[in-house]
């Protein structure tokens, strides 16, 4: 079972009027269908479409169980407390986070109405695996009516350090929440220990490395029911949880496949023509987000072509920003932004044959994404916080030539796993034009010892690993078996 606030397909009408469903886009989904479709799995999420009631349905082997959210629902639940609140607030509130109560109040019905149809269609025992800062209620809920379902919960942004976190005014109905899953996922090893300490200084609850004590009251006739109950060191009963980092992936091989298709490498090389051939092509890729540093991208560029150190003539980047929560004002002042920056830049620094920036403000589908990997030299992930940034592996995995340097933010997860990019400090200016100079300027020689191994990474833990090891948890958990250590970080 999988519980997510979307669901993996999206209602499309075509021009005769009939509706169909098609794969959306986006990592989550991307990282699950190949999961699901092994496991003949259950989704349950949200449809998109607001004030309707959506029967289930069959979707590419998957079986679909919409979620009915009002449109009311869309403004204090999504827009509100989980794009204006939670998204800010757990991203080092890069923007200002709103805390509104009639928000919370929504969020908290919407939990329970996920929760609810989850109880409903889960077999006994079953496996539940519930995502992202949208549901941090689920796991409590689920638990509270069915305790016979192993229950796991992978977060795919970042979990703030305590001192940001109890900002939250909910900061400790948020955690119970969590603390109702059998395992949590985090991205990154920080991310769990954020947790933990968040678990100590709201509850007092004890730790051991990555396992939770959870109390149980002794005279509680549910007590038995609880997973994995066991006596602490103080002659108490406790509930253990498994809280750490499992990072996530692609599925490399795919990508692999796409890049070796001549028609795709043919495409690659009419994108470098249609941008007049300039000696080096810089990508970002991005939704249209304050926490993915593309200002301090453009900035960077902008510097470097005034001062003369760069040409729009030698040098174009091209910047993919894909729409997002459009209806929510922070996004809307950012789109203008970013938009008043290019336009100020081109104005400045193109010629009549070379545009210095080539801004896109939409989404492609996976093919011709492939061809911009393909056709990029320097692959710019400048996030100024990101949960984990597939789009770093995903250039990765595609450069089957061995070619190409990938930029990387310490601030992406992905920094912990791909140590052979050029690793930088976005707010630092200076050295983020630096690492576009020598990522220009880097010898063949260099780029492709960087790249294999950076793609022998990214391919051998893809998102079959990735998934096997969190419902390996998951399951050695339904067996009361916790490992009480992280495995070992690989940093080659």
């Amino acid at each position: 079972m999988i519980v997510s606030n979307r669901l993996p397909v999206d209602r499309v009408i075509d021009d005769d009027g009939t509706a169909t469903w098609r794969p959306s886009p986006g990592g989550l989904v991307a990282a699950l269908e190949p999961v699901m479709r092994a496991e003949d799995g259950i989704w349950i999420g949200w449809a998109g479409v607001a004030d309707e009631d959506v029967e289930p349905f069959e979707a590419d082997g998957i079986s679909i169980h919409p979620v009915r959210l009002s449109e009311q629902e869309l403004q204090e639940y999504y827009e509100g407390f989980s794009n204006d609140t939670l998204w800010p607030l757990y991203h080092d509130v890069i923007a200002p986070p709103s805390f509104h109560r009639e928000w919370w109040e929504s969020y908290v019905k919407v939990n329970q109405r996920f929760a609810d149809a989850a109880a409903a269609v889960s077999a006994k025992g079953a496996v539940v695996w519930v995502h992202d800062y949208q549901l941090q209620l689920v796991p409590a809920m689920l638990r509270a009516v069915r305790p016979d379902l192993v229950i796991g919960f992978f977060n795919h942004i970042p979990f703030p350090p305590y001192g940001i976190y109890s900002q939250l005014p909910w900061r400790r109905q948020i955690i119970d929440g969590l603390l109702g899953a059998d395992v949590i996922g985090f991205q990154r090893v920080a991310d769990a220990g954020n947790f933990s300490r968040a678990v100590r200084r709201l509850k007092g609850y004890e730790t051991r490395g990555p396992i939770i004590e959870v109390p149980i009251d002794s005279d509680d006739p549910e007590a038995g029911s609880h997973r994995h109950v066991t006596m602490n060191r103080h002659g108490g009963l406790v509930r253990t949880v498994l809280a750490r980092q499992f990072p996530i992936s692609i599925d490399a091989e795919q990508y692999q496949t796409m890049a070796r298709r001549p028609e795709i490498q043919e495409r690659a090389r009419q994108i470098r023509e249609e941008l007049g051939n300039p000696q080096t092509i810089m990508l970002g890729v991005d939704r249209l987000d304050y926490t993915k540093g593309i200002g301090h991208r453009l900035k960077a560029f902008g510097e470097l072509l005034a001062e003369g150190t760069l040409s729009a003539e030698d040098v174009t980047l091209v910047q993919v920003a894909s729409p997002s929560r459009e209806r929510v004002e922070t996004y809307k002042q950012l789109r203008d932004e970013i938009e008043l920056t290019v336009g100020r830049i081109n104005g400045d620094y193109s010629t009549l044959g070379h545009t210095a920036i080539a801004y896109l403000h939409h989404g492609y589908p996976r093919e011709e994404m492939v061809a911009l990997y393909l056709a990029a030299d320097v692959m710019l992930v400048t996030a100024l916080r990101d949960g984990m940034n597939l789009v770093a592996k995903e250039y990765v995995a595609t450069r089957v030539d061995d070619d190409g340097v990938l930029v990387l933010s310490e601030f992406a997860g992905a920094s912990d796993e791909l140590r052979q990019a050029l690793l930088i400090n976005p707010h630092d200016i200076e050295g983020l034009k630096e690492t576009i100079l020598q990522a220009i300027a880097m010898p063949r020689r260099e780029r492709v010892r960087r790249m294999r191994a950076l793609r022998k990474r990214v391919l051998t833990n893809d998102v079959a690993k990735w998934s096997a090891s969190f419902l390996d948890a998951l399951t050695r958990s339904a067996h009361g078996d916790h490992p009480l250590q992280n495995p070992p970080v690989n940093r080659r």
